[in-house]
């Protein structure tokens, strides 16, 4: 009892420390805050390794703590107790032992691994069940807006440490399903069929929601925290007083770094408030790394071996504090792809805006280091039932998502030697299938799409290309 007791104080003096550190790094440590021109954030350089330099202007201590950061998120984790003492801890139950498994040179997930059709690690399966307004139910939908699954948690993990089973593997099915347009064009989408195989700790839930996301680009991701809260909130038209069939809502999340409720910026769903906050929970979901905002290991109750692991007691935690900012650091100074914005460009970006993808894809916002430009508005959008995945993340409802950034699209490619599979699951292989994918809020800006002449989809699409 006293060992606990002794923990749990750690633990809050730890979730203080963070907060501190937090206020201390944008006043010092943040290469972003210094930075005087663009040209030291952005790149027009269209490679693979693109956003995989960090900005211009770091000094020798910012680049310190950004290489030591960087060998975190590329070097593999193992397991405890283990000589390796700076990286042991993975596990017991995970999906990859490195950041870049899922985000390859910072980039999107794909789908598939390479030449074959078994499915990557960069697409993980959320789980989760309906709220029963229980005392328990409703501190899970306070602290982390869903309440996951009972015998197999939060995600479902396909690794495990030595002696401890895997949860299981998901699949993937697709049916064709054929859209024509009004100039008699068909094209093929891809609907998915979820499954979940080799499942080892019992039968899920009855009501469990299961939903498949794909790892996106980390690119930016300092640039998101720059963003006035009070920018993001001024374009929510909840009860769509103009009339035009958008009506976005901003997130609400707790933040377990100020112990309030904030703006949800980041995750498919806007989920996560800050930078630091998105890297633990990934750590902790996809790796089974505790830090000090998650102290616990991903077991469940009914995980007896993966309760039972050992563990490396010398150390509080996996990835203590000053390894947790330096992996933030390291995501928050690197580098961003800026496409050439020459007239073709130009052209694009007003038929973009014609068609009405820029009513979400909000193209640029104002921050204390100028313009960026992530086409995005981190609002909360009904994408209609074709999209939904059932899923309640605080107030993000089933079928809303945050509308996606789309920088960074022309870099797949060069990253991963293929086109980028689209959509919360992948499903979609080209832009025009997303976009036939949009439905809800988003109907109309796709009929307007399917109405306009072929070589304007054709000019639309290439512009997407570009981005």
């Amino acid at each position: 009892m006293m060992l606990q007791i002794q923990k749990k104080q750690n633990f809050n003096f730890s979730v203080k420390k963070v907060v501190l550190l937090k206020s201390l790094v944008a006043i010092l440590a943040t290469g972003l805050f210094a930075v005087n021109n663009a040209s030291d954030i952005y790149t027009e350089k269209l490679s693979k390794n693109s956003i995989f330099k960090p900005i211009k202007g770091l000094n020798n201590k910012q680049y310190d703590q950004y290489i030591l950061g960087k060998s975190f998120f590329r070097i593999p984790w193992v397991e405890s107790p283990s000589a390796t003492t700076a990286r042991d801890g993975l596990g017991p139950l995970y999906n990859a032992n490195t950041c870049i498994s899922c985000h390859p040179a910072n980039g999107r997930g794909t789908l598939y691994k390479k030449n074959s059709n078994n499915l990557s690690r960069a697409l993980v399966v959320r789980l989760s069940i309906p709220s029963n307004n229980t005392k328990e139910h409703k501190e899970y939908m306070h602290k982390n807006g869903f309440v996951p699954e009972p015998n197999y948690g939060a995600q479902l993990s396909i690794n495990g440490v030595h002696g401890v089973m895997f949860e299981g593997r998901p699949n993937l099915k697709f049916e064709e399903v054929k859209v024509t347009f009004p100039d008699k064009e068909v094209e093929t989408l891809l609907k998915p069929t979820y499954l979940l195989e080799d499942l080892n700790y019992g039968k899920l839930h009855k009501d469990a929601t299961i939903s498949f996301r794909l790892a996106p680009t980390l690119m930016g991701m300092g640039l998101i925290e720059l963003i006035p809260d009070e920018a993001i909130l001024a374009n929510e038209d909840i009860d769509d007083k103009d009339g035009d069939g958008i009506s976005g809502k901003a997130n609400k999340v707790y933040s377990s770094l100020t112990n309030k409720i904030e703006l949800g910026r980041y995750t498919w769903k806007a989920s996560a408030a800050t930078v630091v906050e998105q890297i633990a929970n990934a750590m902790h979901n996809d790796m089974g790394l505790t830090t000090p905002l998650h102290p616990n290991e991903n077991c469940t109750k009914t995980q007896k071996k993966c309760n039972e692991a050992p563990k490396d007691m010398r150390y509080e935690f996996d990835v203590p504090q000053n390894r947790l900012d330096a992996v933030e650091f390291y995501l928050s100074n690197l580098r961003v792809y800026k496409p050439k914005e020459d007239e073709e460009f130009k052209k694009g970006l007003e038929l973009f805006k014609k068609v009405g993808c820029a009513s979400c894809h909000i193209t640029s916002f104002e921050t204390k280091i100028g313009t960026i430009r992530p086409y995005s508005d981190f609002l909360l959008h009904d994408m209609g039932e074709e999209l939904a995945d059932g899923r309640v993340e605080f107030e993000a409802t089933g079928s809303e998502f945050r509308t996606p950034l789309l920088w960074g699209l022309a870099l797949h490619e060069k990253i991963n030697g293929e086109k980028p599979r689209l959509l919360h699951d992948g499903r979609a292989r080209t832009f025009q299938e997303a976009i036939l994918w949009h439905g809800g809020e988003a109907s109309k800006v796709k009929q307007t799409y399917m109405n306009l002449p072929k070589e304007k989809r054709e000019e639309l699409i290439k512009f997407l290309g570009k981005l």
